[in-house]
């Protein structure tokens, strides 16, 4: 594992710290509240036309409309300032898009538990596709958020495919898929099975930074995976047995770019009904054989639970973890151990440039 030397200690800026509310653990995004959602509404002529302040999404029919899809697609493309997709409790039995033109949304349950509002969907990357072809892993996700600034509170995204379903072979299932940069993931639940959650980046060239924060995160296989510069901060990581009753997998699969911060995961804790001993925290993902990348997967101050390997992390698909950047700081629980050369763990002063605002490059995620 190569290592960063140490840079001079930054102060942290008292804003960032209340904004992300580290102290307390409170969620990070509050309730939408008058000016929040981009002060005035009025459309100039030389500026493109906002949507209204707040959609509402109801089953029921008391809202605008019934599904996520059609609330996404009423949002007017480059649209300027924020607008709310309010969802009212229920399942919504859908696949959802959030194109790359369409910035500034944020999807949120109107409670504030996780579970009252489910996007739920059953693609997997083997599943055909109308008119030929199959879906693919990243194709396969229940909602794909391409756009930038998005941000999601109180509900949980599920890909439910089945993986016995035998006529299936490529068995990769995403819940939720993110591509756009300054991503907030905040109160909510990504449930599934193999390739539960997709971070990405528009492209290998840009940043695609995430923040997750008080999160549910359900999976087996590489459930964790992609390119995206992502924080997961006080966060349930929660491991599940494959469909034929095994234990055994991976919690991450970073493929960071080189010179790019990849999966920091911080202040959570790791842990599940499964075998002892048959999880490995990561394994470094080179997406297409590409030898140029340099995964990075940081596991620090979090409580592993006796799931995880005594060796936790392996190579993958030929390439080997230890020429790639995957350490651990002060982790706690029966799956935590000591430095070796197959645990490598920061020093004090690796970790000060290990820290949540190191990962967020200057974005301070608003409240």
């Amino acid at each position: 594992m190569t290592l960063s030397p140490r840079r001079p200690r930054r102060r942290r800026p008292a804003s960032l710290i209340g904004s992300l509310a580290l102290a307390t653990g409170v969620g990070l995004v509050a309730a939408p509240a008058a000016g929040w959602l981009g002060g005035d509404a009025r459309a100039h002529a030389a500026t493109p036309a906002a949507a209204a302040a707040t959609i509402v999404v109801a089953k029921d029919g008391s809202g605008n409309y019934t599904t996520v899809q059609a609330a996404v697609d009423a949002v007017p493309a480059n649209n300027p300032s924020a607008v709310t997709i309010s969802v009212k409790p229920g399942t919504y039995r859908e696949t959802v898009k959030v194109p790359a033109n369409k910035p500034h949304i944020r999807l949120v349950g109107t409670t504030s538990g996780k579970n009252d509002v489910t996007i739920v969907y059953n693609n997997a990357s083997g599943t055909p596709k109308p008119g030929g072809g199959t879906y693919g892993t990243s194709g396969s996700a229940t909602v794909a958020v391409e756009a930038d600034d998005f941000q999601a509170r109180n509900l949980q995204f599920v890909n439910d495919f089945n993986e016995a379903n035998s006529a299936i072979t490529d068995k990769q299932a995403v819940a939720l898929r993110t591509a756009g940069d300054r991503i907030v993931l905040d109160n909510i639940g990504t449930v599934g099975d193999q390739d539960t959650l997709l971070l990405d980046s528009a492209s290998k060239s840009t940043v695609g930074r995430v923040y997750i924060n008080n999160a549910w995160i359900q999976g087996n296989v590489d459930f964790i995976f992609g390119r995206a510069s992502a924080v997961i901060n006080k966060s349930a990581i929660r491991l599940v047995k494959r469909y034929d009753g095994s234990s055994g997998g991976y919690v991450a699969a970073p493929s960071t770019a080189a010179g790019k911060k990849g999966f920091l995961f911080i202040n959570s804790n790791i842990t599940g009904d499964v075998g002892s001993r048959s999880f490995y925290l990561g394994r470094p993902w080179h997406a297409g054989g590409d030898a140029s990348l340099d995964p990075q997967a940081i596991v620090r101050n979090t409580d592993l639970s006796a799931a995880i390997k005594t060796t936790p992390w392996t190579d993958m698909s030929g390439f080997s973890w230890k020429d790639d950047r995957f350490g651990e700081y002060k982790n706690t629980g029966a799956g935590s151990g000591a430095a070796s050369t197959d645990r490598p763990q920061l020093t004090d002063a690796q970790a000060a440039d290990y820290e949540i605002a190191d990962w967020l490059g200057g974005w301070q995620p608003s409240a």
